[in-house]
């Protein structure tokens, strides 16, 4: 912990995973963005940063799943990833700044910085800072990475920045010195815990000395219920929604 306070909205919401994406409307897309907003809810996203480094909200490192065309994400301008269509839609990929405008504070967004071994993620912060520095609607970002939390906390003391981890074989946490490690280098605002980890004593103390815990990805009546009992706010999708 950091000694500082996450803002109360933080917790006084429920957060759409991607946006409100269901058929025919794409995860991370505007239109996922708009119906969140009309149902009353916070916004998830994902942000990649673009080859001329503008913050696009995508999820992947590649294209393909989601657009069904070949290739990495970060080697294609802002430009051109706009001009693609998420599959089987009308909708594009589009920037921060894109989205930003759209919500206009109307609900408050989590943006979660994807990051990776070798990346330079110091400059995926640095472009998303620069965004949110004249946004005045409530917003924090978040990353698996601990750079993340750590930066903004040396460079943009303003934004609330948390941390997100999960323990099973496709996380980067699976022990318990990794989860203590991330924590010391990140320490976070708050966390995102991965649901499929809660209920855990380590959470339970850290929310016990007053780190909020938000929790994902919540996608059923089940795990809805258990990150009610065990977290603070939900990230929700699907099945998992109220």
């Amino acid at each position: 912990m950091n000694g500082r306070r996450a803002p109360d909205w933080l917790t006084q919401w429920e957060y759409a995973h991607r946006g409100l994406h269901r058929k025919g409307v794409p995860e991370n897309s505007l239109a996922a963005a708009e119906g969140a907003i009309a149902a009353g809810m916070g916004i998830e996203c994902d942000i990649q940063r673009s080859r001329d480094d503008h913050p696009m909200v995508f999820h992947d490192w590649e294209l393909d799943r989601l657009t069904g065309v070949a290739g990495e994400t970060e080697q294609r301008t802002a430009a051109e990833l706009e001009q693609l269509c998420l599959l089987g839609t009308d909708q594009h990929p589009f920037k921060l700044s894109t989205l930003l405008e759209v919500v206009a504070g109307r609900v408050p967004l989590l943006i979660e910085i994807k990051s990776r071994p070798g990346y330079d993620v110091a400059m995926t912060c640095v472009t998303v800072s620069r965004m949110l520095a004249d946004y005045d609607g409530p917003h924090a970002v978040m990353s698996f990475d601990p750079r993340v939390a750590r930066w903004f906390r040396r460079h943009s003391p303003q934004t609330c920045a948390g941390l997100v981890m999960r323990e099973d074989d496709r996380g980067n946490t699976q022990k318990a010195w990794q989860r203590r490690l991330a924590l010391w280098i990140a320490r976070p605002d708050f966390l995102a815990y991965h649901i499929a980890a809660l209920p855990n004593r380590l959470v339970a103390a850290l929310r016990a000395r007053g780190l909020p815990v938000l929790t994902w990805t919540v996608n059923s009546p089940e795990t809805r219920l258990r990150a009610m009992d065990h977290a603070d706010a939900l990230i929700a999708e699907g099945a998992g929604l109220a």
